[in-house]
């Protein structure tokens, strides 16, 4: 596939124009234009001369990923399934919060953006895992997944989350571009602190993340802290223990001074338990973390069922009697299957 403009970074970007022999003040113009205003061509950048916007088709072409269905969730969340430019496809997800401001629109827009086309973890409660690996996407098609669900819901995005499809930690610098694109002021200007990255848990990675200079969060998805149960669900995380895990959590904090969100899917009957919520509480001792608690999704295909109801509230109530801040958190979408593990890049 030839290299579009999707593929470079913001510095990537100033080089390009830099090497085109132009101005220092082009290349914040042409950020502005891709990624602050959201427009679908170089034509519709008025103040760029024409010589340059031929020269950039011709050398760096702008692709907008095509909409190729979207579904709209009962609860407000949409769905989205992308064609990018190779024709591989994407899921990603918008979701408004139920708060509204006076002009009544939501307080809120949450997009979920995808970081891989599929995904290598294959873990048993996620669809995109059943779905394989087939390549890593540029910072500029992680970035543009933002501007579409912001054109289509009116409103600007105030929180991106890296927890649609793949492992974001395993396209690491495409990853790191993308997050400087969302949070730089000139392109799609969400504050660094709005902006969460979601690992299966990369343990070199994470720490990696912690020496950022950008105030970012960290989330892992945990959803056993027992070794062998964590090894059924995550086959692909075996290579990093538990106690492994831990360590590199905690060096995070001591490097970022951010403390790390864990996500715990209660799975019926296998997660679940008193020794499951035990070994929670073990392996939160001594770290700085707040738990999200919420029911794993229904997956075709996998016989995985949500916990009783009650049991996160009794998860809740347990975690807090020890001193360790868990919340529950409302699944949004799954009625569309866009809902945390279900993504597969399938239209409705």
């Amino acid at each position: 596939m030839e290299k579009g403009i999707e593929a470079y970074s913001i510095e990537g970007i100033e080089t390009l124009l830099e090497g085109y022999g132009q101005p220092k003040f082009r290349s914040k113009q042409i950020i502005q234009w891709i990624y602050g205003r959201g427009v679908e061509s170089y034509e519709c950048m008025t103040n760029i001369p024409a010589v340059l916007k031929k020269k950039l088709n011709e050398e760096a072409r702008f692709f907008i990923p095509i909409v190729d269905d979207m579904q709209v969730s009962q609860d407000g969340a949409r769905k989205y399934l992308l064609e990018l430019a190779d024709g591989k496809k994407i899921e990603t997800v918008g979701i408004p919060s139920h708060e509204k401001g006076a002009d009544g629109k939501p307080r809120r827009l949450t997009v979920c953006f995808s970081t891989q086309v599929g995904c290598p973890m294959a873990c048993s409660f996620c669809a995109t895992g059943r779905e394989g690996f087939t390549r890593n996407l540029m910072p500029g098609e992680m970035a543009q997944q933002i501007l579409i669900v912001q054109r289509d819901m009116g409103m600007k995005a105030t929180n991106a989350v890296a927890m649609g499809q793949g492992e974001p930690f395993l396209n690491y610098e495409n990853l790191i571009d993308a997050l400087r694109i969302i949070n730089d002021p000139r392109a799609i200007d969400i504050g660094a602190r709005h902006i969460t990255v979601s690992t299966c848990g990369i343990i070199d990675k994470i720490e990696t993340f912690g020496k950022e200079p950008y105030q970012y969060t960290l989330a892992v998805s945990l959803h056993a802290a027992l070794q062998s149960k964590r090894d059924q669900i995550m086959p692909r995380s075996k290579t990093a223990s538990l106690s492994e895990l831990k360590k590199a959590i905690d060096t995070y904090y001591q490097e970022a001074g951010r403390r790390t969100s864990l996500e715990y899917m209660l799975i019926d009957s296998f997660n679940d338990g008193v020794e499951d919520i035990n070994a929670l509480i073990g392996f939160c001792k001594g770290l700085h973390v707040h738990i999200n608690l919420l029911p794993v999704n229904l997956v075709a295909g996998s016989s995985i069922a949500p916990s009783k109801k009650g049991s996160m509230q009794a998860w809740c109530a347990e975690l807090a009697r020890h001193g360790i801040e868990a919340s529950i958190r409302n699944s949004r979408g799954s009625d569309i299957a866009g809902a945390c593990g279900q993504l597969k890049n399938a239209p409705a």
